[in-house]
């Protein structure tokens, strides 16, 4: 048996091994605007959400979160939102949802679905936010 038929094997099963121990992470990455020309007021967040709404009878399943202080940012609002792969099942649907506001009041959201991930969908979206309205439902 030759040094290179032992060796390589053996180098096989570390790299393995090293692979398995490290948690991978997948990003999607975008931005976020509104049409509106108006800077986010002080203490307003950006909060961007990877969702399951595989379920139609079901709220959707968070799957990852970023919260962004909008503070002093212009639109479009780069974003990256990490997710573990091990929670991605197939056959179910993702989307991003976002909104601007604070902890009492949204301003902005999403009023559409953005798909990612499984079937055939992105990983990269670009999110157009409608403004929440004075005694509009949110």
């Amino acid at each position: 048996m030759s040094f290179l038929t032992r060796i390589v094997p053996a180098l096989l099963v570390v790299a393995c091994a090293a692979a398995a121990e490290e948690p991978k992470t997948f990003l999607i990455t975008g931005t976020i605007s509104y049409r509106e020309r108006i800077a986010p007021l002080p203490g307003v967040e950006l909060t961007v959400q990877l969702v399951d709404v595989s379920r139609a009878d079901a709220p959707a399943m968070v799957i990852a979160e970023q919260v962004i202080p909008a503070d002093d940012r212009q639109v479009p609002i780069p974003f990256e939102l990490a997710y573990d792969p091990a929670k991605i099942e197939a056959n179910h649907t993702y989307a991003v949802q976002a909104w601007i506001g604070t902890k009492d009041k949204i301003a902005f959201r999403t009023d559409q679905r953005y798909e990612v991930i499984t079937c055939g969908a992105p990983t990269r979206v670009d999110l157009l936010l409608k403004r929440i309205r004075a005694g509009q439902r949110e």
